[in-house]
């Protein structure tokens, strides 16, 4: 009996809050309710005077009595004393985050399906007659979507099934016999068709995206992994170098303190014998004059006599000499160590200074496959260049702070200290520190698109002054359509035929200057790698004839 309530629980459950009936009542349709659930139900549709059943929509002139099904409340109480109770809510119920059944009621349980032609959701039971129904059959059933009205028209309140190429929006068929009258127009289901195509290929380039960019992240990982184990090697080698040099200090020093400590008692010894001997002839003086003294006091005239020669014939030893100064023997020590310790604190110094800038040289560089491929991936990083007149040469016109132009005939202008004399270039009034991208539209005459620092020569020979001829500014010479990269007087042929725009990507802190020629591809041609230590600008030389303009980049 328990196993046959358990199969058809279902039965025993109310259709508006989907537990176990709790006090069922039976309506005139013979559907059952809880009291409370029906009530509150029919409360809400009471101003509208609109009684009808949950279930069955069979409507009741009158509000109708609510009769106590005591035999079906028996029936429920004794399946709740088997402990089995309705489906787990969260297994049926819809969430907050879940399309829920437009036609349940109360609870509404989660829908299953979506149709496009009812614009409405449903779960299994009530999508149960889009199954059976002859003419529900043919509806187009989709998994549950919570949009469904983005579907219709809000015009003609109708479901847009045609897509209008022209404007590039869907539409109903009365908007395609009304605004869109005479334009291309598909089906959607036609343009999902060639959208999906292109989504493919969309997709294909992101995935292919993803690929690159693990790869780039994998190999950052390995030079990450590369400085963990390169620095901790170098504080390993630090500490055994450093523990070598207070070695060698400790030895220097216990060696001269064991040299001056033998020399303390070298000369101790040989003093304390010189003492001793001094010592020796001070008692013998001193008992010769004892005996000198008594025999001055004597009173026997010839013992006198007899004495006296064998006291006035004494030989006196040389005696040792002192120098004061030698007590100042070990200063010298003291001031030599001093001079070393000055020579040290200075060696150690320059040596420190040169440790402290591999230091600051230790970088890691992003080398080509990890800078920027694409043009979009460029453009990330555009930043708006202008000319600065005051520092355009008299034969180059600047219009609107982006295009320079040569012109024959000198244009008077102020003296500006900051102004090409002789060279017909103009510089950049940014200065460039980080990352930046910046695009030169040319003419096909003879165009240096270049970088150089503020500081480069004004008014002096061509070496010192001419982009990319001197160490202070590199160029990209461009003319017609052969290339060649120029700095420091080197020149550096690039081959083939190339565009009239040309691209500049400059890392200031990795020291990455890249020239590319741009057209539907980036293109690289030409790449330096070395260490900027000024702000840079950007900057541009022009031949007879030529033209030049910074593009503006969105």
């Amino acid at each position: 009996m328990a196993q046959g309530i358990q199969l058809e629980r279902e039965k025993f459950c109310c259709s508006i809050c989907l537990d176990l009936l709790h006090e069922p009542v039976t309506i005139p349709c013979s559907h059952s309710y809880c009291m409370s659930c029906i009530k509150e139900h029919w409360d809400k549709k009471e101003p509208k005077r609109l009684y009808c059943c949950p279930q069955c929509r069979r409507r009741f002139i009158s509000r109708p009595e609510l009769l106590r099904n005591n035999m079906l409340e028996v029936v429920v109480e004794e399946l709740k004393k088997t402990g089995l109770q309705a489906a787990p809510a969260d297994h049926c119920y819809a969430g907050p985050e879940d399309v829920a059944c437009d036609l349940c009621t109360g609870k509404r349980l989660k829908a299953l399906k979506s149709c496009l032609q009812c614009l409405a959701s449903y779960c299994e039971e009530h999508l149960q007659q889009h199954y059976d129904v002859g003419p529900l059959k043919l509806h187009k059933l989709v998994d549950p979507s919570p949009k469904l009205q983005e579907s219709v028209c809000s015009k003609h309140q109708e479901v847009m099934k045609l897509f209008c190429r022209t404007d590039q929006q869907c539409i109903c068929y009365l908007c395609s016999k009304d605004n869109h009258k005479g334009h291309n127009k598909v089906s959607a289901a036609a343009e999902r068709t060639v959208r999906q195509s292109e989504l493919g290929l969309t997709r294909q380039k992101i995935q292919q995206r993803i690929r690159d960019r693990e790869r780039d992240a994998k190999m950052f990982q390995q030079e990450e992994d590369a400085i963990n184990h390169s620095a901790a090697k170098a504080l390993s080698n630090t500490e055994t170098i450093l523990n070598e040099w207070v070695r060698v200090i400790d030895k220097m020093a216990s060696d001269i303190k064991e040299k001056i400590k033998s020399r303390k008692n070298t000369e101790l010894d040989r003093f304390e014998k010189v003492r001793q001997k001094v010592e020796q002839e001070i008692a013998e003086l001193r008992r010769k004059d004892m005996e000198l003294e008594k025999l001055s006091l004597t009173e026997d005239h010839t013992y006198f006599l007899i004495n006296y020669h064998s006291f006035t014939h004494l030989k006196f030893a040389d005696a040792p000499s002192v120098n004061v100064h030698r007590l100042q023997h070990f200063v010298k020590v003291t001031v030599a160590l001093l001079e070393a310790r000055d020579k040290l604190e200075e060696v150690l110094g320059e040596e420190y200074a040169k440790i402290t800038m591999a230091l600051r040289e230790v970088e890691v560089l992003l080398n080509v496959e990890v800078e920027p491929r694409t043009r979009a991936d460029f453009l990330c990083h555009a930043c708006q260049v202008t000319l600065d007149p005051n520092t355009a040469n008299t034969h180059v016109s600047i219009f609107e702070d982006r295009k320079a132009t040569y012109t024959q005939e000198e244009h008077c202008c102020s003296f500006q200290p900051e102004r090409f004399a002789y060279a017909w270039q103009v510089l950049s009034k940014e200065c460039l520190t980080e990352r930046c991208y910046w695009e030169v539209e040319k003419s096909w005459r003879g165009v240096l698109v270049a970088v150089s620092y503020k500081d480069i020569s004004r008014a002096g020979n061509f070496s010192e002054c001419a982009f990319g001829q001197n160490e202070k500014s590199w160029a990209l010479d461009c003319y017609k359509n052969s290339y060649e990269f120029r700095h420091n007087n080197k020149k550096t042929p690039i081959p083939g035929t190339w565009s009239s725009r040309v691209g500049v990507y400059l890392d200031h802190r990795a020291g990455v200057l890249s020239f590319y020629s741009v057209s539907d591809t980036m293109t690289l041609l030409h790449r330096v790698q070395t260490t900027f230590t000024q702000p840079l600008y950007a900057g541009l030389w022009l031949s007879d004839g030529a033209t030049a303009e910074l593009c503006k980049l969105k």
